[in-house]
């Protein structure tokens, strides 16, 4: 080898020699800019805020049409759109009372909004319990068919909705335990069809937990029982209030189950049900459907308002890696 070869190959290729026969000082390579702040970065700018904007008028303006819809006269509404209540403002609360305390035939959603809380909770936190153990046994345990298991699992999610119905509905029908309960039913389709996704999202969320921290734990005494409760469920809030909020709007807006497991028995139908039958049975009582509309937006804007600060920080966790 010539006495010109540099000894250190790696500097040889950085280091260029200048003019005057001296090497260039080594350039030091390009900082990588981790993903999540690319993220962060893109929708902070001013073209994100602005699509931002742009998307929650489009979102917004709807809802402004349906509550003053909702307090305007019968008179008006049929004869003006909802946007002259701005020029012609007219106030009434005759169609909230007829529809929560009317006729059975005008409304009477009081009862059925009743129905859709006992149907909704349940089925939401059913599925909840079920697959945040299930998660921790995919992610954490360690057992024979696991990864099997868990693909068959991920498999059930792509089995549509309404191949299901039936065979459940003969399940059920006639069944003295349905007759004991008559929610049953609703509540193991909905937990049933929730399952499969609840597992997915809450299997790859945990699998992000660094596995020193259950080691640690389990280096210290603690059993398996111990890391689900105290290491593994206050991490796991985000992700379990984020899916608590999918859930619960699933069911509450579902009319297909609803209309299927409860049989035309208005002792346990949903709201979704009542308001697909509001207009009557020649539309004549339209206008009551923006009041009553109203109404079954309630409870889900306030379980949203009460989970947002988890949503967010639940569906970006895991998505993007520094």
């Amino acid at each position: 080898m010539s006495g010109t070869t540099p000894a250190n190959p790696a500097v040889a290729t950085t280091q260029r020699p200048s003019a005057r026969g001296l090497p260039d000082p080594v350039r030091p390579l390009p900082r990588r800019v981790p993903a999540a702040s690319r993220t962060r970065s893109m929708l902070t700018s001013q073209a994100g805020t602005a699509v931002a904007i742009v998307l929650a008028i489009i979102w917004t303006v709807p809802t402004i049409g349906l509550l003053t819809s909702s307090v305007r006269p019968e008179g008006q509404i049929r004869s003006s759109g909802w946007w002259t209540f701005f020029t012609d403002p007219a106030f009434t609360l005759a169609n909230y009372d007829t529809v929560l305390f009317g006729r059975a035939s005008n409304g009477q959603l009081a009862s059925f909004f009743m129905n859709s809380l006992t149907i909704t909770v349940p089925a939401t936190l059913i599925p909840l319990v079920l697959a945040t153990m299930a998660a921790y046994a995919f992610s954490v345990l360690r057992w024979k068919g696991r990864d099997t298991v868990f693909v068959i699992v991920f498999a059930l999610q792509i089995v549509p909705l309404q191949m299901a119905l039936i065979p459940l509905l003969r399940i059920f029908s006639g069944s003295a335990l349905a007759e004991a309960f008559p929610f049953l039913p609703i509540w193991v389709a909905h937990s049933s069809f929730g399952l499969p996704l609840a597992i997915f999202l809450l299997h790859n969320f945990m699998a992000e937990v660094p596995r020193e921290l259950i080691e640690a734990a389990r280096v210290d005494g603690a059993g398996h029982v111990t890391v689900f409760f105290k290491v593994m469920m206050p991490l796991m809030v985000p992700a379990i209030a984020s899916f608590a909020i999918f859930q619960f709007l699933w069911v509450w807006n579902d009319l297909l189950v609803g209309l299927t497991f409860s049989g035309g028995n208005n002792a346990i139908q949903p709201l979704t049900a009542r308001l697909s039958e509001m207009a009557g049975s020649r539309g004549q009582d339209w206008h009551l459907l923006t009041s009553g509309a109203f109404v079954s937006m309630i409870v889900p804007l306030i379980v949203f308002f009460a989970l947002q600060k988890y949503f967010v920080r639940g569906l970006l966790a895991g998505s993007v890696k520094g």
